[in-house]
């Protein structure tokens, strides 16, 4: 009989990381890498100087906090700006500033999504979430949320920055396990900017082969009218 493979939350919690990875390295323009170690904790807590949480429900029921400290808050959000062309004058100077809290969050929502989606696809499941809270504070913050989660288990990842910078993220949900019945495939997530991307791909080299092809048939006709035909 073949054996089944069983999906943990640690497996869970590497989808996550992956996610926060991709997004922030991908937004910054800058590696972004976490610790091979993952540290059990008996709660989720939001900390200084910036502290964000999110929770998320359906197949299985969660929470996400993320605590940078202002460096990696400040790191994480001017890189960002400055790879959409923020001009470098413009970047708020505190990781106090709205603005900071703002982008931070918005980064946060893509990466449940993007988390979301990867759960869909690799656990054949659905969750949903909430918007995120981002907030900065001084002090230490326990974070209690009426959720339903009937034994949860919490985890801690580090997480570094290309700076050395560090930033943590906390994971507390269900008590899980998904076990694969058979084989299946898992589709890849389909990119919106990706098909576009390749649609203007597309267009500009049947442009540029219809151009090619005009120049070949003036340079036939000016040919034939040389010849007097």
């Amino acid at each position: 009989m073949k054996k089944s493979k069983v999906i943990s939350t640690e497996d869970i919690l590497s989808t996550l990381c992956h996610s926060v990875t991709e997004v922030l390295s991908s937004a910054s323009g800058n590696n972004i890498s976490y610790s091979a170690m993952v540290q059990k904790i008996t709660r989720t807590c939001m900390r200084p100087d910036i502290g964000c949480f999110v929770l998320f429900d359906g197949g299985f029921t969660g929470l996400v906090v993320t605590n940078f400290t202002a460096q990696a808050a400040m790191e994480v959000y001017s890189d960002y700006l400055r790879n959409m062309g923020m001009p470098e004058e413009e970047l708020a100077k505190s990781h106090l500033s709205d603005d900071v809290s703002n982008v931070l969050g918005e980064l946060m929502n893509q990466i449940v999504g993007d988390f979301t989606n990867k759960v869909r696809e690799q656990l054949h499941t659905s969750i949903t979430q909430n918007q995120p809270k981002m907030m900065a504070i001084n002090k230490q913050v326990q974070i209690s949320v009426d959720t339903t989660m009937d034994r949860p288990q919490a985890r801690r990842v580090t997480f570094t920055t290309q700076n050395q910078n560090i930033f943590y993220l906390e994971l507390a949900m269900d008590k899980t396990e998904f076990i694969k019945l058979h084989d299946f495939d898992i589709t890849d997530a389909v990119d919106p900017d990706d098909i576009i991307e390749s649609a203007h791909a597309d267009k500009q080299q049947a442009e540029e082969k219809a151009k090619k092809q005009q120049a070949e048939q003036d340079i036939d006709d000016d040919f034939m009218e040389n010849l007097g035909l």
